[in-house]
């Protein structure tokens, strides 16, 4: 009987300390896992530059507390991150899909060099003509300037 009332006891207190809280949600560490793999693929927009994961702004912290509470809620990866794109638009993705709106975000680098050698070429190719030859008069005036 004591081995049983202890069980009863001590099994609840286990799954508890296999929990974890963040950003206010009690998860598991697998939860907390997924929570971090969705999280590092969202753009911060406040940052801009790193992933909500990473940031420490106010609406980064309130993103993944979203994520975490649809986690635990079991929704999928993929609704997820299809929720965040309709709430807050293509470009709250770090890695935006190849599409017809994002496609000048990934020509840019390219469009940018081949501008780049279309100005050099146009430069190289327009020489600046050599100035004419000093008159007699113009040496003249010069060695008079000099004196």
């Amino acid at each position: 009987m004591r081995k049983l009332l202890f069980v009863l006891v001590l099994v609840p207190a286990l799954a508890y300390a296999q929990t974890l809280t963040r950003d206010g949600v009690t998860l598991t560490p697998a939860q907390e896992a997924r929570a971090e793999d969705i999280g590092s693929q969202l753009r911060c927009l406040v940052c801009q530059n790193e992933s909500i994961e990473g940031s420490s702004a106010d609406l980064a912290k309130q993103l993944r507390t979203i994520i975490r509470q649809q986690v635990v809620a079991g929704d999928s990866s993929k609704s997820i991150m299809n929720y965040m794109v309709q709430r807050y638009g293509i470009f709250v993705l770090l890695m935006p899909p190849f599409m017809r709106l994002t496609w000048a975000l990934y020509a840019s680098p390219f469009i940018g060099i081949i501008l780049g050698f279309f100005g050099y070429w146009l430069m190289r190719r327009t020489k600046a003509e050599a100035p004419a030859p000093l008159t007699d008069a113009d040496t003249r005036r010069l060695d008079e300037l000099l004196k």
